[in-house]
């Protein structure tokens, strides 16, 4: 699937976005390795803490359909800047898939840039660390 084709998706997610409190409205696409797209938005929360992001959504959206190989993931945002996803998203990410993942970054007025994986989060926290922890 072309950049450009996943961005479209991402850019309809964005549409079903619930985010009263921030009014910056953000979807995502995520293109499994099977060639299955999920679409995911933001949902917001008075409680700040229990706001779900684009990309978690589309994730856990793929994972709860028995989908765990991702290939890229293209974020639409409304504001001027590209989608970059958040610390937290790219950690969550971080836990189905490799460095040479691609993440499509858009902006409103469609424009976007692509990156790596790696370039985004060049060390990443992976189960590793935790298990040569507990030995």
């Amino acid at each position: 699937m072309q950049d450009r084709d996943l961005l479209r998706q991402a850019v309809a997610a964005r549409a079903f976005a619930y985010s009263p409190y921030s009014g910056y409205q953000v979807g995502a696409a995520l293109l499994c390795e099977d060639g299955t797209v999920y679409t995911g938005c933001n949902v917001e929360n008075i409680s700040y803490g229990g706001t779900i992001c684009a990309e978690r959504t589309a994730v856990v959206k793929a994972v709860s359909e028995g989908r765990q190989k991702f290939v890229k993931i293209a974020v639409s945002v409304s504001g001027e800047e590209p989608g970059i996803p958040c610390g937290l998203c790219l950690q969550f990410l971080s836990e189905f898939v490799d460095s040479e993942f691609i993440l499509i970054c858009g902006n409103c007025r469609d424009e976007y840039t692509v990156y790596s994986f790696k370039e985004i989060l060049p060390a990443v926290f992976r189960s590793a660390a935790v298990h040569k922890a507990g030995e």
